[in-house]
């Protein structure tokens, strides 16, 4: 390895301090008993610590590398290990150029998933269903938590929306958090299949739209003006109108600069309910944030597979040939039912793939 290519990770030097920077504040009393604090502190020095480690076992390898080169001009046997080494640093190079590729800062967090009924009626309510199901038992697998925050039932035991929150149980590295693998799913899914409500054995096309939003894990993180909010309640009701309860529980809350609305009839309590939809709001104001910002960084690339746009077609489920399609990045396997019943990860994991190959070769061309 060349001087001149050992100085192209000067660009580690000051993500090595901010490590050592940030080590020193959560060391401090006064951070360590702020939990939110701690948690968007601990989600950064995480992904830091990756490069940290890459770092150090780059300079160790390269170290090795070059004790031997020195040393093998008098001595066989160094001169003998010379190629093992060059190949480790090598590879060690190799490993600190990836983890220098800057990760979506929301990797480690949490997601709230929404998915809603569209195209098809009942049919679609219930491949909605289908789908919630699917990250439930995905995310069961992933030894992650589910916590159903709101849900308008169909009349056939479908869903006409469903929100869910997907949390993992502790601190996680970034390329294991939830949002780093449930955030390629946001877009429209659609389902090829022979409809319960039909008698003569025809296969329907419907679809269902799933919105993929990283969560606030500390309140204080984004803050809302009350005053932009408009808090409406009114009487929850189930399907066909039929009452879930008599009191005046349910919660719509607009948020007037944006135009998001979030209603929330779960709870039997208004309070809580008003909870869950801030809990929502958040999420859906983090995640226009963070479009926002993306779209202001026109020069910077973005990834073609992750996607929040209900609009784009991502995957197609075809029951009849037990198929599931994903047309972004060209991922297709005849294993349907093992997918609905929790088996996403090499769906997600070419996602992923694709993901980190755009983002490889950016850097490449800069």
């Amino acid at each position: 390895m060349s001087q001149d290519q050992r100085e192209d990770f000067s660009a580690a030097l000051p993500l090595l301090e901010e490590y050592f920077g940030i080590e020193r504040e959560m060391a401090d009393p006064a951070i360590s008993s702020d939990p939110g604090a701690m948690r968007r502190l601990g989600r950064r020095y995480a992904e830091l610590g990756r490069v940290v480690s890459a770092y150090r076992a780059w300079q160790a390898a390269q170290a090795d590398y070059d004790d031997a080169v020195e040393l093998a001009e008098g001595d066989p046997d160094f001169a003998a290990e010379v190629p093992g080494l060059q190949a480790a640093a090598e590879t060690a190079t190799e490993h600190l150029r990836e983890v220098l590729v800057p990760r979506d800062p929301d990797d480690a967090r949490d997601v709230i998933i929404e998915v809603k009924a569209g195209e098809g009626g009942e049919e679609s309510a219930l491949f909605a269903s289908d789908l919630a199901r699917m990250y439930t038992r995905y995310a069961e697998r992933m030894g992650w938590a589910v916590e159903v925050l709101d849900a308008t039932d169909s009349d056939l035991g479908g869903y006409k929306d469903v929100r869910l929150a997907v949390k993992a149980r502790s601190a996680v590295e970034p390329q294991d958090g939830v949002w780093a693998h449930l955030k390629y799913e946001g877009g429209v899914h659609r389902v090829q299949r022979v409809p319960v409500t039909e008698s003569q054995g025809r296969i329907h096309t419907s679809a269902a739209g799933v919105l993929v939003m990283p969560e606030v894990d500390d309140p204080g993180e984004l803050e809302i003006d009350p005053n932009d909010l408009r808090i409406d309640v009114f009487r929850s009701s189930g399907p066909g109108g039929q009452s879930v309860n008599t009191t005046d529980s349910a919660v719509r809350i607009t948020h007037l600069p944006t135009g998001i609305v979030v209603s929330m009839q779960n709870e039997k309590s208004q309070l809580q309910n008003k909870e869950a939809a801030l809990r929502v709001l958040r999420a859906r104001l983090l995640a226009e944030r963070a479009a926002q910002a993306a779209a202001e960084e026109a020069e910077a690339r973005r990834s073609q597979v992750r996607t929040v746009d209900r609009s784009e077609r991502i995957r197609t489920y075809n029951f009849p040939e037990n198929r599931i399609t994903d047309h972004r990045t060209g991922y297709k396997a005849y294993n349907l039912s093992t997918v609905l019943d929790g088996d996403l990860g090499p769906v997600i994991d070419s996602a992923i793939a694709m993901d980190e190959a755009e983002r490889l070769a950016a850097i490449g061309e800069q």
